[in-house]
């Protein structure tokens, strides 16, 4: 194809149609803004190197949204990794500039009357382990279908099925001890 070949335009068409998307799941994913825009930026980097990779076997969006979840999940890991090393620029007085306030942003994926509520849904989101939250947001903030998370995730409907499920649990639990925490 086009793409293989490495043609400019056929790749800025590609980044057009998928930005936002990637960009969205990125948000959903790590809850920061600049986190967010720095991971889809390297997203689509691994895009334009290892399209020679893409062997059509699934869509390109399938495949695009696979690159973004596991990078997203990278980040995770390793600004984990940094925040166990946080305590040590504590000490030493300067400032982590990992602890960035979360959820202090509007997803464009969520329309709600009141955005307070939101942010206290992404906040419940981030508390979710891995593979629920990575089905939660592809399916909740970016519209994908249980058939559509299946292929990206490689795992079988069923079982997304029943990470959906558990997320939802999970998430009125977060929730429901937030309210009751909150609760004047």
């Amino acid at each position: 194809s086009e793409l293989k070949e490495g043609r400019e335009s056929a790749f800025r068409i590609l980044v057009q149609t998928y930005q936002n998307k990637v960009y969205n799941t990125c948000l959903g994913m790590l809850q920061n803004t600049e986190d967010a825009e720095d991971v889809a930026q390297e997203v689509f980097v691994n895009v334009h190197q290892s399209i020679h990779q893409f062997k059509g076997d699934s869509k390109l969006g399938t495949w695009i949204y696979r690159i973004a979840i596991s990078q997203c999940l990278n980040h995770i890991r390793h600004k984990k990794r940094k925040k166990r090393f946080g305590f040590m620029q504590q000490t030493m007085g300067t400032e982590n500039p990992l602890e960035r306030q979360k959820a202090d942003f509007v997803h464009p994926g969520i329309i709600l009357e009141n955005q307070e509520r939101a942010k206290i849904l992404f906040k419940a989101i981030v508390k979710l382990p891995k593979n629920q939250k990575t089905a939660f947001v592809l399916h909740k903030i970016e519209g994908q279908s249980y058939t559509e998370i299946a292929v990206i995730m490689k795992l079988s409907i069923s079982a997304i099925e029943s990470l959906m499920f558990r997320a939802k649990q999970n998430l009125q639990k977060i929730l429901s001890s937030y309210y009751e925490a909150n609760e004047e």
